[in-house]
This record gives structure tokens, C-alpha cells and sequence, in this order.
């Protein structure tokens, strides 16, 4: 059975058992969105994405670019491998470092 998150995004074709997964667990969503790129898959259940983003600055009157390394939980379900763009949702803390699951392969 999947849970319906209340965001439209392709549903994983696996099944888990997982309990931290939004679809087949009890984890739930909530705050914004992002999109992504994985850049490392080291860490059991965890993905490391990295988020580009540009920034005004007044001063010179231009935007400079920046990015920022999110921990992301990896469900059981999203098969993910390096350079994979993803989309992850804010949800409550799952550990030290994470505050976001991964909803989505792009």
C-alpha cells in the first residue's frame, strides 16, 4: 500500500518496509522543496545532494552562484547512484545532520 504525501511526484515502483519512508512508512512532509544533485552515496540510508543557487548582490548589481550540501534520507524503494538530479522535501529531523528525505529520482 503507498501513502499519498500531498505532492504530486512519481511514485517508487518498489515496495519497503521501511518506517522513514513517505510512502510506505509513517514519515511525514512538510515545509519546501528542492532539487538536487547526489554527489556522494558513502553513508548507509543517507544521500549527499548538492543544491545550486544564485544570490543578488546590490553592490556590483549581479547574481554570484552558490550551493550548499544537504543531507538527504534515502529510502529503501529510490535506487539513486552518483549525479542522479532528485528532488527532497523538508520533513522532521531524522538524525544530527538530516532534515530532508528523497521523494523523487528526475
Amino acid at each position: 500500500m503507498v501513502r499519498d504525501i500531498g505532492i504530486d511526484v512519481k511514485v517508487p515502483e518498489e515496495e519497503c518496509k521501511d518506517e522513514k519512508c513517505p510512502f510506505h512508512g509513517h514519515l511525514k512532509i512538510r515545509g519546501r522543496l528542492f532539487e538536487g544533485e547526489v554527489i556522494s552515496l558513502k553513508s548507509k540510508k543517507t544521500a549527499i545532494i548538492r543544491r545550486d543557487y544564485l544570490v543578488y548582490v546590490p553592490k556590483y548589481e549581479r547574481y554570484e552562484r552558490r550551493s550548499s550540501k544537504i543531507a538527504a534520507y534515502l529510502p529503501e524503494c529510490i535506487k539513486l547512484k552518483v549525479g542522479d538530479k532528485v528532488r527532497i522535501a523538508e520533513c522532521r529531523p531524522l538524525s544530527k545532520t538530516k532534515r530532508h528525505v528523497v521523494i523523487e529520482k528526475l
